[in-house]
């Protein structure tokens, strides 16, 4: 069994759509990025890749090729998973959590951990998905970005 972990942190601007876990949740701001900017399948990309001994999303989807420009992370999710299962790997579990002050995420866990699990070919309940503030602090607490991390196990 190998572990990983993985982190991401995008700012919030106007005039982007908000992905989390490959839902677009309504809010006045979007994250800023090359591809969907989705945190938290960008976290779980990275904590699969690090468990599996792949490097880290980066190094397989750069934000300098314009092939993944606007790119749904889902795809990638999708791809890293491959990318385990060819190195034998089979996923256990994975547990994220997103860090962000607004909007409130309790409504869209279900349908982001049904969505994460259908990718990954694992049950919705080995997926699990939490969501914090941080209390008004740095610029999260200020509504400047979004964070997640992830932790994954896998065989």
């Amino acid at each position: 069994m190998q572990i990983g972990l993985g982190y991401d942190v995008h700012q919030l601007v106007a005039g982007r759509n908000l992905v989390l876990g490959g839902i677009t949740i309504p809010f006045e701001k979007g994250l800023l990025g090359h591809s969907d900017a989705d945190v938290l399948v960008h976290a779980i990309c990275d904590a699969l890749l690090g468990a599996a001994g792949l490097g880290d999303i980066g190094i397989h989807f750069p934000d300098s090729d314009p092939k993944f420009k606007d790119i749904c992370s889902m795809k990638l999710l999708a791809d890293t998973y491959e990318m385990t299962r060819g190195k034998g790997f089979k996923i256990i579990n994975l547990d994220s959590t997103v860090f962000a002050e607004a909007p409130k995420l309790a409504p869209y866990k279900k349908a982001m951990q049904e969505n994460i699990a259908r990718t990954l070919g694992i049950e919705p309940t080995y997926v699990n998905i939490k969501a914090t503030t941080t209390e008004g602090l740095g610029i999260i607490g200020r509504g400047e970005g979004i964070a997640a991390m992830c932790i994954v196990l896998i065989d």
